[in-house]
Formats: structure tokens, C-alpha cells, sequence
């Protein structure tokens, strides 16, 4: 699939960025579990203890992820297999740190992701989340590996005309989002009413909600959106509508996307920076995720960012 090309050639600052941030969505709580490191010890033993459990990640030879199933960026196939652009990309990394195998921990919803994480039901998040300041006063975040813009789900021929949030606000239409994610406060701050946002709790819902008439819209990724209908709605009267920059106060606000990490494992997450900046430099980012409908772009830009710079933005 060939993803959509960005229409804006210098939202991005290589000095700086002003307005990059998106905003994030609530979080729900998740169990609690633990990572064996194969000798008895556990990962969440050694964050308990304040030591980094890089070591004993590598000595098992595997980490576990957590993915929300969502299309292209983490999901199990139908042979049942990890795949995605987070986990493929994670797979990658982790295997030159040492580290050859990842486990899976599929939750239900967008918003368990964080809460996840930090009862360490899982170790890293690989689920293309969105980097804004609200998610990393919770979490830390690798650097982005992409970056991506907002498009609708909408029935064919798209009888409602909708093109951007504000067209959902003064149209009094419905719009469907995900549980946790970031499209919820693009809505609300550009004037769409709280009885006008129907939340579901996974891609798959939000798909069957539109084809039921439950919304007129669902708000994603562009690049999202295009996968998933491609690959699992193409006979449903159903497309997707050009893609844009939601703008908040005035501002355009780009997505970013990177990986989860808890706060205490400061040595995993520079190690796993460290070789996601040697993936970028060396061209080796968009050969693994070309394949789910990413574009050069969409690479290029994230390389040009920090997490720092996205946790900051304002």
C-alpha cells in the first residue's frame, strides 16, 4: 500500500519545535505481572530494588511488549504472529542489544497501555504511541520513529463533509475514537461536544461502529485508517478522508511516535535509543515499516525529533 504523502513541508523545525504536542486521553488501571529472568529473578524485583533490569533481559534473551492490537502499529496476524511497526522495529533493536525474543502482552484497549507498563504487566510498549507532555509525566519515552498526521473514517462519498474537527462541530455530526488515544482532545478542543464523541475501546469496534451507523466519523492516523480498511474493510462503502494537521489554540500539532518506557529503566531506554539512532542514520527505519503504508516522510520527520523536544512542546 502506498501511505499518503504530507501535503506541509516545514511543520517540523530542525532547531526547534513550538507545537508539536498532542493531547493525551485517560488511562485505565491493568494487573500486574512479572518477567522471569530464567534464574529466578524478575524484572520487577529489580526495578523494586532500583537496579535497571537491561542485564537480566539480556541474560533471559527476551522482553515482554505491550501491544493494543492496533493496525498497522502492533497486532497479532492471523497466524497469531507479532508483527507491526512498533514490534518490528522493537524486534530489531532489541535483537542488537542482545536481546532475541518478544513476548506479547495483548491488552484491550489504547488506554490500559500506560497503566500496563507501570504495574508491569509488560516491560516496553511497542504500540506506535503518540509522544505528548501529558503521557510523559507518566511514562518515558524513546525518540520517535515516525511521525504521522490525522484523517477520517467516513462512509463513501462522505455525505457529511467532513474534512477536519470544526466541520464535526458545527455540523453536529458524531465521531468515534479510541479509548486513551490522542483524537479525543483534538475534538474537544476545536468545539466538538462531549454527546457528539463516542469512545470505543479498540480499532475493530470503532470500524464496526461506523458500519452501524453508531457515528459518521472515525478519527485515527491517516495511516491507520488506509491499512485497516485495506486489509480487512475493502468491500465495505466506507474511505477515508485527506489527511491533515489538527490544529489546538491556533497551533498545528503533529504526531510523534516512540516507545514506552517506565521511568526508573533509564539504562534500557538509552541503550534502545542508542540503536534506534544507528537504525536511522544507517536508512534502516523505512525498509522495515514501508510494508504497513509508512511513508519516507513520515520517517524522515520523526528523525528530526526528540522525545525531549515532544515532552516539552507546548
Amino acid at each position: 500500500m502506498t501511505a499518503q504523502r504530507w501535503t506541509r513541508r516545514d511543520f517540523f523545525k530542525s532547531s526547534g519545535l513550538t507545537a508539536a504536542a498532542l493531547v493525551g486521553g485517560p488511562a485505565m488501571l491493568a494487573a500486574c505481572s512479572r518477567v522471569d529472568d530464567g534464574g529466578g529473578a524478575t524484572a520487577s524485583a529489580t526495578a523494586e530494588t532500583g537496579a535497571d533490569p537491561l542485564a537480566r533481559f539480556r541474560e533471559a534473551g527476551k522482553i515482554k511488549v505491550g501491544v493494543a492490537n492496533e493496525q498497522p502499529y502492533g497486532y497479532r496476524d492471523k497466524s497469531g504472529n507479532l508483527t507491526g511497526e512498533a514490534p518490528e522495529i522493537a524486534r530489531v533493536i532489541f535483537k542488537a542489544l542482545g536481546i532475541d525474543e518478544l513476548e506479547a502482552e495483548i491488552v484491550d484497549s489504547f488506554g490500559s497501555l500506560i497503566p500496563g507498563l507501570q504495574s508491569k504487566q509488560y516491560d516496553v510498549i511497542a504500540a506506535g504511541m503518540s509522544i505528548t507532555p501529558e503521557r510523559c509525566g507518566q511514562i518515558a519515552f524513546s525518540n520517535p520513529d515516525y511521525a504521522a498526521t490525522t484523517a477520517f473514517l467516513v462512509a463513501k462519498g462522505n455525505p457529511k463533509s467532513i474534512r477536519n474537527f470544526e466541520d464535526i462541530a458545527k455540523g453536529g455530526v458524531k465521531v468515534g475514537v479510541l479509548e486513551g488515544a490522542v483524537e479525543k482532545g483534538f475534538a474537544t478542543s476545536n468545539g466538538v461536544a462531549g454527546d457528539q464523541i463516542k469512545v470505543f475501546p479498540n480499532q475493530n469496534a470503532a470500524f464496526k461502529g461506523i458500519l452501524a451507523e453508531r457515528v459518521d466519523a472515525v478519527a485515527l492516523t491517516s495511516t491507520s485508517l488506509r491499512w485497516t480498511l485495506e486489509q480487512q474493510y475493502a468491500d465495505e462503502p466506507l474511505e477515508v478522508t485527506e489527511s491533515f494537521i489538527p490544529v489546538v489554540d491556533g497551533k498545528e500539532v503533529v504526531g510523534a511516535g516512540g516507545f514506552g518506557f517506565r521511568k526508573e529503566d533509564t539504562a534500557l531506554l538509552d541503550a534502545f535509543n542508542a540503536e534506534l539512532k544507528k537504525l536511522q542514520e544507517a536508512g534502516g527505519v523505512l525498509p522495515i515499516i514501508e510494508k504497513f503504508g509508512f511513508s519516507a516522510t513520515d520517517v524522515e520527520k520523526a528523525a528530526e525529533l526528540t522525545a525531549q523536544q515532544l515532552c516539552s512542546a507546548t
